[in-house]
């Protein structure tokens, strides 16, 4: 069965992930940091950007398949699709350069979560 929503934000989320590890590589190399984090602060935050990346999108991909594939409304899959990117963005942007949790950061993080709850919950609703 086709998903063809599910793969267009698959597709831009599979970049963004990209994106970030190969930031990893290029900040090792200009930090000389061959493996962890170095006791670098700037490395160890590349590295959480990419790990989080990799925590939490798979996981809401999953969710926005399987509602997909059980005939799941397409404009709540769109809305999912594009929270999920607005809130990996947000946070990528703040916690690039910064320490320190800002907006972004916590509203990023927050709106991932949400979407991930919102998709379990639709799941759950198409089993009822």
């Amino acid at each position: 069965m086709p998903l063809p929503v599910t793969a267009a934000y698959a597709a831009v989320l599979a970049l963004l992930v990209v994106v970030l590890g190969v930031n990893v590589t290029m900040h090792r190399v200009k930090l000389r940091v061959p493996i962890g984090d170095g006791g670098n602060a700037e490395m160890r935050r590349m590295i959480r950007l990419h790990g989080n990346a990799v925590e939490y999108i798979p996981l809401a991909l999953v969710l926005m398949a399987i509602y997909e594939i059980n005939g799941g409304w397409h404009g709540a899959l769109n809305a999912a699709g594009i929270a999920l990117i607005v809130g990996r963005l947000m946070q990528t942007w703040d916690m690039w350069g910064n320490d320190v949790a800002g907006f972004g950061r916590k509203g990023g993080q927050s709106l991932t979560w949400l979407t991930i709850a919102a998709l379990a919950v639709l799941n759950v609703a198409k089993l009822v």
